[in-house]
């Protein structure tokens, strides 16, 4: 292929993808297929000779789309969402089109400029303090990994990065019951260790289920006199469970009496702080050291999209930087460099995105979203608390809340119906020890009334099961 077929097949790509997106609600959320089955179809020897683009493409509009979950899709009510608004994978046509690697400054000076005005952009959006910064990653694991070195080294001196970690003291982390297992990996993987995550308690007959921070100070201070070190505190704003948010002002005050840093995992609910109403799910953010929200989530921007915050950006420097002689930048003072801001080295021009999207939604209409998501999920809550048998488990925070229907096994039934029946889809957490089902309500192009069909569809498939 050369670049005037490539222009032709573009043209084709993009009706296909007109077609796609206007037939969504006619197609399965998820398709209904056993694991290996459309390796099958598919299955081939590696190509010795090339083959004609027509017979490829043909293959992937016959083969693919039938084998996805659907994550554009305006009935995806699981996990979290992941939008593309249009005009973000417009912007990502084009930074595919220029196929930079933003690495260094010098490789794409425009990519590394524009993610210092993004970031700036959202960090005011989100009503943080003016002296934020940050950079974009990939995905929320990656800067929370990233804040958890930086709270190792913080907490060894960065002697760590050179001595390693053998005879070191026996470091320990405090998060919520209610963090994602980005976290647990963090402390895995940074050599801290999943034993050294020490999960704190949720506040009793608290309605966001926030960490106690009464018990985060005890368990700090327990540790502190067996002998081991403290490192830091991870908080969350929107739990992936249940949507749990600690009380980021208590929580900060206990970790700062003791002089450790704070990350901040708002990976869904942060895109909500562009709404003022309510910034109150995380007063007192302002104290955190470093914040990871995902525009990929529930603003629009297309996956992969994560942006952390960061009060002061120099331990995390000190800690992810490498700079050796074939990266130094020559003939220039000192620039800014976001590889060593994070854990890999090359990096994509993500910025893009976000300078479209935001130019082209407006703060305005992206509020106006949000606001409709979570007045429709409370509406959502409402019908399905009409049903016969149904149990609401956790109250709507934001546009996440659970239920179950009688039983644990009755419930997990519901489920498997439910997904196998395919208009809607629907994940399952526990909540306090029950299999509770969750509901979502965060894509980009949903409406009310397909909001509303969760309670039509569990209505009509439980008749047997309450």
């Amino acid at each position: 292929m050369d670049h005037e077929e490539l222009n032709k097949w573009s043209k084709r790509a993009a009706d296909w993808a007109l077609d796609y997106h206007a037939g969504l609600r006619e197609r399965r959320v998820r398709p209904d297929l056993a694991p290996g089955e459309f390796l099958k179809r598919i299955q081939a020897p590696v190509p010795e000779e090339p083959e004609p683009v027509e017979a490829i493409f043909e293959d992937f509009t016959r083969l693919v789309p039938e084998a996805m979950t659907h994550w554009q899709h305006p009935r995806f009510f699981a996990y979290f969402p992941a939008n593309a608004a249009p005009v973000s994978m417009l912007a990502e046509q084009l930074a595919n089109a220029m196929a930079g690697q933003a690495m260094l400054w010098q490789t794409a000076p425009a990519a590394s400029e524009m993610e210092a005005l993004v970031v700036g952009w959202l960090r005011d959006a989100l009503g943080l303090p003016e002296g934020f910064t940050g950079t974009i990653h990939d995905s929320a694991t990656t800067a929370t990994f990233s804040a958890v070195l930086t709270m190792r080294e913080r907490a060894l001196g960065f002697a760590g990065l050179g001595e390693g970690l053998s005879g070191a003291p026996r470091l320990r982390l405090y998060a919520s019951a209610q963090n994602h297992s980005s976290v647990d990996k963090a402390a895995r993987l940074s050599g801290i260790g999943q034993d050294n995550l020490v999960k704190i308690p949720t506040r009793p007959g608290d309605r966001l289920h926030s960490m106690d921070p009464g018990a985060l100070d005890a368990a700090i201070r327990a540790d502190l006199a067996a002998g081991m070190r403290p490192a830091g505190v991870i908080l969350v704003t929107g739990g992936t469970g249940i949507g749990a948010c600690d009380d980021l002002a208590a929580c900060i005050e206990v970790a700062k009496s003791h002089g450790l840093p704070v990350h901040v995992d708002a990976a869904w609910a942060g895109s909500a702080m562009i709404c003022e109403e309510f910034r109150a799910l995380w007063a007192g953010v302002e104290g955190a050291d470093s914040i990871v929200f995902n525009p990929h989530k529930w603003l629009g921007a297309q996956f992969d999209c994560s942006v952390q915050f960061l009060r002061d950006p120099a331990p995390q420097i000190a800690t992810m930087g490498l700079r050796p002689d074939y990266l130094q930048t020559q003939g220039t003072g000192e620039v800014v460099n976001y590889n060593e801001w994070t854990l890999p080295l090359g990096r994509r021009f993500r910025a893009l995105k976000l300078w479209f999207l935001l130019r082209a939604e407006g703060l305005s209409g992206l509020r106006a979203r949000i606001r409709n998501h979570v007045a429709w999920a409370r509406e959502a809550c409402e019908a399905i608390r009409a049903l016969p048998g149904f149990t609401i488990a956790s109250e709507p925070i934001l546009s996440l809340f659970t239920f179950r229907l009688g039983d644990e096994a009755a419930t997990r039934r519901l489920l498997e119906r439910v997904n196998r029946d395919g208009r809607i889809y629907l994940t399952q957490t526990r909540h306090q020890g029950a299999f509770v089902i969750r509901v979502q309500v965060g894509q980009f192009d949903c409406r009310r009334e397909d909001v509303m069909a969760i309670a039509e569809v569990l209505s009509e498939l439980s008749g047997d099961l309450s």
